[in-house]
């Protein structure tokens, strides 16, 4: 059953700083979370901003917070696990509340030369799942996944282009001239 309050336990109410420090501690329990991310877990939960302030710079101080970490082992993760280019992983990491200059540090990780490398690999898995289509189709569906996560139309045109041709498709006339 539902356990009984803390009145009912003859224990005085939580202070909303012990109450702010147990839900941080509680979210941050599995997995690294942004400053942003727990204030507003902290204001839904009724925080007063003074308390949640306090004790997420306290948290920040120890070293339980850093977003810059976070920032680093998010694009390091999310680029090599799901294949995100640059833009796709700056997208997310502002929806999380990281400021600017963390995500510009966090993105000097990947250079172009990787994050095409990353592109011609997610081509090259995907090619053989669209053999026997048409070309212009091949050339659509290639793209189209590359750009959903967030690579340059440019980028992904020439490396779907180079993937088609090594394969021995003609890419004669595709409207893309690569540089």
């Amino acid at each position: 059953g539902p356990s009984p309050s803390r009145a009912g336990k003859g224990l005085p109410p939580q202070d909303p700083g012990e109450q702010a420090r147990a839900i941080c501690l509680r979210l941050l329990t599995g997995t690294a979370r942004t400053r942003k991310q727990l204030a507003d877990a902290l204001q839904k939960r009724g925080i007063p901003d003074e308390v949640s302030d306090e004790v997420l710079s306290r948290f920040e101080e120890v070293g339980l917070i850093d977003d810059a970490a976070f920032a680093d082992a998010w694009v390091e993760s999310r680029h090599h696990g799901r294949g995100l280019a640059r833009r796709a992983l700056a997208r997310e990491l502002r929806n999380k509340g990281v400021a600017p200059t963390l995500i510009d540090d966090a993105m000097g990780q990947l250079d172009a030369d990787q994050e095409e490398e990353r592109a011609r690999e997610l081509v090259d898995r995907k090619l053989r799942s669209t053999r026997g289509l048409e070309r212009d189709r091949r050339l659509r569906r290639l793209a189209g996944m590359l750009a959903r996560k967030g690579y340059p139309e440019g980028m992904a045109l020439r490396v779907v282009r180079r993937a088609l041709e090594e394969e021995g498709e003609t890419t004669d006339g595709l409207d893309y001239d690569p540089l």
